[in-house]
């Protein structure tokens, strides 16, 4: 993915592009790991030394804002971000704390733009559990 989709990205969703926006957007649409602000923060700190954690943080908020992001709040901790904008739910794995993409298994009331009379802007849907990388990992300490 080259610089010039997240340019594309941002003046799509009426964000005017600056060094950081540009980089910060790229470093979402490119890293699928649904990052803190902490995350992209430390991420891009060696290509941008002058970004502060201050500017990621608004930057960040103001891509979910104008839908170029999803902020994931999965509880008042921690909060993430998202480059894929599609419709789509997230896992939290309750042990190493990862989120993952759920696309085939998504509730039909994602996709819904309106419920009893009211218009719908924003769907959260979030399952938590146990990922199946730790519970082959809980299996493997059972067994041993």
């Amino acid at each position: 993915m080259k610089h010039n989709d997240a340019v594309t990205r941002l003046v799509e969703h009426g964000i005017k592009p600056s060094v950081q926006r540009i980089q910060i957007m790229h470093y979402l649409m490119t890293h699928f790991t649904h990052p803190t602000v902490e995350e992209v923060h430390k991420a891009l700190l060696p290509k941008v030394p002058t970004l502060s954690r201050t500017t990621v943080y608004n930057t960040l908020r103001m891509f979910s804002e104008h839908n170029a992001a999803q902020m994931i709040t999965i509880n008042e901790h921690r909060v993430c971000y998202d480059g894929d904008v599609s419709l789509h739910a997230h896992f939290i794995c309750k042990c190493c704390r990862k989120v993952y993409d759920i696309f085939d298994e998504v509730s039909d009331v994602v996709n819904r733009k309106e419920l009893a009379g009211h218009k719908i802007d924003d769907v959260q849907l979030y399952y938590k559990g146990v990922c199946k990388e730790c519970l082959a990992k809980q299996a493997e300490t059972a067994v041993g």
